[in-house]
């Protein structure tokens, strides 16, 4: 080998491993953090000493995350249901239907009922991330059949018969596996402050509702049994639903203080911001459903580690004592990894027929074969979107958004401005968790000949370059963030580029090419009251600190210039930071509703703040930047494609409109680059 290439080599593989190496920092900081509100939770609940402290925590725990979600849907009328076929299989019958659990959101289902009749004991059976959905159940849903409990598997939104996003072309889901689809439906719910939890609970609470109409079922004997996704389902819905009287949760219970080193959050219904934060844990779950039975199901060699189950269960079982019913909270545990059910099947059906049927024999457990997927399928087309047609995930978003969200309007003066200004610093602080104050000690910032590096946060190391021209004097500076310093023209200035935190992206957490590579990470940062863009702004603003610290920089003219998401960063950079005295945004999305107006968006997570449409859109920021100049070039939508000049002005009216009241129609800048010169 070449002596240069080999150099060129292991010049990569050291860069690589050197941006790997800031990953994982980034990582363990957000691990400090979840560890930090970890114990004080222990703290809180080891004063938990009597059944009336305890029903106190269950309030507050369940108010707590009914407020993280935005709370459940309402019920609205009777639940409609749509009878669609059923399957003979002899020792018990199918029956295929769907039922909307809100208006035009279809359900679909198959109902496994016994032979003979009288009232059964029923059980919603949830599958876990299965692309078939409801398919992967038909051997539970057989085997509770034959033991004289009524089944009914639901297809997940995004699964099954229920694709969100779905190509009637090549008849599958253009976004992506399951999760793929969970991640890209909960980002316009993020940002309205909800919560795709919300939805999948509430689907299945809807399916309770159909088991308790049903007549040949015994209201009061309830139970529900899933497993991963399934099992996330079921311990939201056993926690929030006293008519489920039994439950089962399979693969999914463990501790955050043994998941996130080592496989990490996993999913974004089961990523709901502000959980660790709030003082929560998977033991919470558990402990909601007291004291009703519960069994934890745990394989041993389970991507959900089993030393976090166990941490899990024994918690929850000094809880249901206070109740005394430290014996029906039962930990039934086999060998394996993720999903691996067989072994202890028997003892998990065994549990069921104890409490639903109070028969206290060991029943078989044997796998039934389905084979012929037809025979379960509920829709004509075996889609809900080309058979059933209403509502998705997304179009529901969009419509509550229409009517909830005001139309914005421009402010009426200076006063208006003021305000704006100061309220959209307390929000951009509370929602981002932006932390660093302008004007603060200078980091300590090593220069070397191949760049600059500093330590923003403990353990966080941001690195960057820096241009300094020969003049001499004091100079103006440009901060560049998301782009080399030959984006900007600048001879007479000093030009520092920065690379805020996490750099580089990575591929953990690709769950689809339309979420992008900081998917699983933002959602990491959201579970502890943080954001990728609000931690970018700490760094940038510690950057400004260190250059308007120089002897040789004008601080009174700093300019910043942003690409792509690093241009949200620096509008929010900007209004948090008066010493930044102009600002351009390059190739930036231009609101943050368009990810909930368009159909699809494409690489926002980065950008995701959880609630902020509730409280402030991008164009409120270019508003309060008056009277600093501000350019924006060549806007994007969500999918992160060039938007027309008439479109943007025409959807950012209320800023252009805001900028003429104010006096100050030249202090936004909009560019347009001509297709053919890009």
């Amino acid at each position: 080998m070449a002596p240069r290439l080999a150099a060129s080599l292991f010049l990569c593989c050291a860069v690589g491993f050197a941006q790997q190496e800031a990953r994982q920092d980034l990582v363990r900081y957000l691990d400090n953090i979840a560890d930090a509100k970890l114990a004080d939770r222990q703290k809180a609940v080891a004063q938990i000493r009597s059944r009336a402290d305890a029903e106190k925590r269950q309030v507050m725990v369940r108010e707590k995350i009914l407020k993280l979600i935005g709370g459940l849907p309402q019920r609205k009328g009777p639940l409609k249901v749509k009878e669609l076929g059923e399957f003979d299989a002899r020792v018990f019958h199918v029956k295929h239907l769907a039922y909307e659990s809100q208006p035009g959101f279809w359900v679909t289902a198959n109902v496994y009922i016994p032979e003979g009749a009288g009232k059964f004991p029923a059980v919603l059976l949830s599958p876990g991330h299965e692309a078939t959905g409801k398919i992967s159940q038909y051997s539970w849903g057989a085997n509770l059949a034959q033991q004289g409990i009524l089944a009914m598997a639901i297809d997940p939104l995004g699964q099954g018969e229920r694709l969100q996003y779905y190509d009637a072309e090549k008849k599958a889901s253009f976004i992506g596996g399951s999760t793929g689809e969970h991640g890209e439906a909960n980002v316009p719910l993020m940002l309205m402050g909800e919560h795709l939890a919300s939805f999948m609970v509430f689907d299945a609470m809807r399916g309770i509702d159909y088991l308790a109409s049903r007549r040949d079922v015994d209201a009061s004997r309830i139970g529900a049994l899933g497993c991963s996704g399934g099992g996330t389902v079921t311990a939201y819905l056993a926690a929030f639903d006293d008519r489920v009287k039994v439950a089962g949760a399979a693969c999914y219970i463990t501790s955050f203080h043994e998941l996130l080193p080592h496989e990490g959050n996993q999913e974004a219904e089961q990523s709901i911001p502000h959980f660790i934060e709030q003082g929560l844990d998977f033991a919470d779950w558990v402990e909601l459903a007291a004291p009703k039975p519960y069994a934890v199901i745990s394989t041993m060699n389970d991507m959900f580690p089993f030393e976090g189950a166990r941490q899990s269960v024994e918690e929850a079982k000094k809880f249901y004592g206070l109740f005394g019913a430290a014996d029906k909270l039962q930990w039934i545990t086999g060998p394996g990894a993720h999903g691996n059910l067989g072994p202890i099947s028997p003892d998990i059906l065994a549990f069921f027929t104890k409490y639903l049927k109070n028969d206290l024999t060991a029943p078989p457990f044997q796998a039934v074969r389905l084979e012929h997927r037809e025979d379960i399928q509920t829709t004509p087309t075996g889609q809900v979107a080309t058979s059933l047609g209403g509502e998705t995930v997304a179009s529901l978003v969009r419509k509550q958004a229409a009517e909830v969200l005001p139309m914005k309007k421009a402010i009426g003066g200076h006063s208006d401005l003021q305000a704006l200004q100061i309220r959209l610093r307390t929000d951009i602080r509370e929602l981002t968790g932006a932390v660093a104050k302008p004007g603060s000690l200078p980091p300590q910032v090593d220069v070397s000949p191949t760049g600059i590096a500093f330590e923003s946060e403990p353990g966080i190391r941001v690195n960057g370059q820096i241009s300094i021209p020969g003049t001499p004097g004091r100079k103006p500076a440009v901060l560049v963030i998301g782009a080399s310093s030959g984006a900007v023209a600048d001879a007479n200035s000093i030009v520092m580029t920065l690379e805020p935190r996490p750099s580089p992206a990575g591929t953990e957490g690709l769950k689809s090419p339309y979420l992008g590579v900081f998917n699983l990470l933002s959602l990491r940062a959201s579970l502890v009251g943080k954001t990728i863009l609000g931690m970018r702004v700490d760094d940038t603003i510690r950057a400004l600190d260190w250059l308007s610290a120089r002897d040789d920089v004008d601080a009174s003219d700093i300019r910043i210039y942003g690409e792509g998401a690093m241009g949200v960063v620096a509008l929010h950079a900007a209004v948090l930071d008066s010493r930044i005295k102009g600002v351009t945004v390059k190739n930036a999305l231009a609101s943050y509703r368009m990810i909930v107006d368009q159909p699809v968006h494409r690489g926002v997570s980065e950008i995701v703040v959880p609630g902020v449409l509730r409280r402030y859109d991008l164009g409120d920021l270019l508003i309060a930047l008056n009277p600093r100049p501000v350019e924006v070039i060549d806007p994007q939508d969500a999918l992160g494609a060039a938007i027309a000049e008439q479109d943007y002005r025409k959807s950012l009216a209320y800023v252009f409109q805001s900028e003429e009241r104010l006096g100050a129609a030249q202090a936004m800048k909009l560019t347009i680059t001509p297709p053919a010169a890009k």
